[in-house]
């Protein structure tokens, strides 16, 4: 379809002229932000608001249940690729779910794809996927043997923004649904957003780095967490990388403790 065809509802229209010339190869961050951006609008009558109260756990439900359906990360992969319940699908080029060894013994969870993970369908691709490997290999782990990477939200936002609370909790059942299904021996969440999310804690990421954590589920055994600092991050602030380097080493302690070899 190009720009000419377009559908006679405006936001179809404007979806559909984005997605042509996106497919044209035009880069289309700025606008994809402008579209998604809220605009003004008057104060919701009580019916309105009452109204979305009422749609948005039936998302959450609809996510709960695709979940629990999945009994294999194969199974759960292709339950996210047809989940309908996240808006950030419209705009995205590719549902990004995990890269890795569906059956690792560390499971890595990140925030978001950007537009380099949207291009490819894989997490941690860009330049902070690049450091990210370079990091995990320093303590022995690879994508091609022993680990999984994916991450609290499985399409990119327009323009790299922030997830919204309603996508995060439309994406949370599955991420859950992932943790329960890889049981790893160890999870490394990166970065304040997975961190925040998956372990629901509040404190900074400096607060929480280095530690030693449990993530928990009801009805299920607690499993062993640890937060990192996020790759894009130490692009930013590559003083930081010292701090980076120290928790490399600590989860390579943590999971020598528990068995799991990483060094050949």
């Amino acid at each position: 379809m190009s720009p000419l065809d377009s559908p006679a509802n405006p936001a179809d229209a404007a979806r559909a002229a984005l997605a042509f010339w996106r497919s044209a190869g035009v880069d289309m961050d700025v606008a994809e932000a402008v579209f998604t951006a809220p605009a003004p609008q008057a104060q919701p009558s009580a019916p309105a608001v009452r109204l979305r109260a009422k749609a948005a756990p039936q998302t959450a439900d609809a996510a709960r249940a695709l979940a629990a359906g999945a009994n294999s990360i194969a199974e759960l992969r292709a339950a996210v690729a047809a989940f309908e319940g996240c808006a950030l699908k419209a705009t995205a080029r590719s549902t990004v779910f995990s890269d890795g060894v569906d059956d690792a013994p560390v499971l890595l969870i990140g925030e978001a794809p950007g537009k380099d993970e949207d291009e490819q369908g894989k997490p941690f691709v860009g330049r902070s996927g690049q450091l990210l490997d370079r990091m995990l290999a320093e303590i022995g782990l690879s994508r091609s043997s022993n680990i999984l990477i994916s991450n609290t939200i499985f399409w990119r936002p327009p323009g790299n923004r922030d997830p919204t609370p309603g996508e995060i909790i439309a994406c949370l059942p599955f991420v859950e649904r992932l943790i329960a299904l890889s049981s790893p021996k160890l999870l490394i969440l990166t970065g304040k957003a997975a961190a925040h999310t998956v372990l629901k804690r509040e404190e900074g990421v400096m607060k929480l780095r280095g530690r030693r954590l449990n993530y928990t589920r009801e009805g299920s055994a607690p499993v062993n967490a640890m937060v990192m600092l996020h790759p894009a991050y130490l692009l930013r602030q590559p003083q930081q990388k010292r701090l980076a380097w120290l928790d490399l080493l600590a989860a390579e302690t943590w999971l020598r403790e528990l068995g799991v070899a990483t060094r050949t």
